[in-house]
């Protein structure tokens, strides 16, 4: 049976091409059904062209959308305006039950806002939160959230973030019994600002496996398998680590052409460099799902390419299937409704 999934088709800085080829892969190789939501002429022609190429029949169809929101559109503006865009379109797939999930790498605020506004929150959830899966030294990935959902929390938050990344590590990773830390300063309980110091009683009363503060080192050393910070704080260590990857990456690629001659070495040390560049490389955990709203919304980054958009519908597939909102919903169930919070959220470049 395949699962149907959504796809905003022009959110990408390389529109539509990068959504096309991603599309095809994902259903030469998965389970999926993906609805391609954007212009319809323009998505027709272009995947005529690589369908007549690979002559291939794939479970592709397309949903006509008028409107794009672009990158630098602001994005509550946008959303109130752009009644016909993308990614409102594709939500209402998922809303009216019609697509299991929904995939964009476009405007991340408006892809949030609408997103909040079409499904709607989950009972008991305050704010959604994005989680981003991170690499670590262990081989198996960390779940950091907020990345940058929430410019400014509560204690109360970062509990309700616990709760949701405990249960998605363990719906979707399939961790039996994750560890779950608190992003501060120090690891002793009393470092810290005013909202980790209040949020730290907070999680330790959680019935999870809560092992306390962690450091920003931890989030690559496999200490612990989900980090729960504020999304201004986990924005600034996400593009941060993006950008020491880079780093990284093209350091060791200079290095490798000064020092390596002989061609048995430069053949392994390529291999090693390549298994490297792999772990670091955004492209393969396919975006940040939005938890906390009542459905499957997976944001990725502008500048994905088809294996992400690939990767991205592979992490809705796997999300729909786990029941993961359904038991964060029922992680909720019985706790006190959350009072009306006006707070501001954050929209992510």
């Amino acid at each position: 049976m395949l699962t149907d999934i959504a796809l905003d088709a022009v959110g990408t800085d390389k529109a539509p091409e990068p959504e096309i080829r991603g599309a095809i892969l994902a259903c030469r190789t998965l389970p999926v059904r993906v609805h391609l939501i954007g212009p319809e002429p323009e998505l027709r022609d272009l995947l005529d062209e690589h369908l007549e190429d690979e002559g291939e029949d794939l479970p592709i169809v397309i949903h006509h959308a008028s409107e794009r929101i672009a990158m630098d559109e602001k994005a509550a503006h946008a959303v109130r305006t752009k009644r016909d865009s993308s990614l409102r379109v594709g939500l209402k797939l998922v809303r009216e039950g019609k697509c299991a999930g929904f995939v964009t790498a476009g405007n991340t605020g408006a892809a949030m806002a609408t997103a909040k506004m079409v499904l709607g929150g989950l009972p008991g959830v305050d704010r959604p939160a994005l989680a981003t899966p991170m690499p670590t030294s262990k081989g198996n990935p960390c779940v950091l959230l907020d990345v940058g959902a929430n410019v400014d929390c509560k204690a109360q938050n970062l509990e309700q973030f616990a709760v949701m990344g405990e249960m998605y590590a363990r719906s979707v990773l399939k961790i039996a019994r994750p560890r779950v830390g608190l992003l501060s300063i120090g690891e002793e309980e009393s470092k810290g600002n005013e909202l980790t110091r209040e949020a730290f009683p907070l999680l330790k009363a959680l019935p999870i496996n809560f092992i306390g503060n962690v450091e920003g080192r931890d989030i690559f050393n496999g200490q612990a398998d989900v980090i729960v910070c504020d999304g201004f704080v986990g924005n600034v260590a996400l593009k941060a680590s993006e950008g020491i990857g880079r780093f990284v990456r093209d350091v060791l690629r200079a290095s490798l052409t000064r020092t390596v001659t002989a061609q048995v070495g430069a053949l392994l040390s390529r291999r090693a460099f390549n298994e490297f560049r792999r772990r670091l490389d955004y492209t393969e955990y396919g975006g940040a799902p939005l938890l906390g709203v009542r459905g499957v919304c997976i944001i990725g980054h502008g500048s994905s390419n088809e294996v992400a958009i690939y990767n991205g519908i592979r992490v809705a597939h796997e999300f729909s299937r786990s029941g993961a909102n359904e038991r964060i919903e029922q992680a909720f169930a019985g706790r006190p409704k959350p009072r009306p919070d006006h707070g501001a959220d954050a929209t992510i470049q």
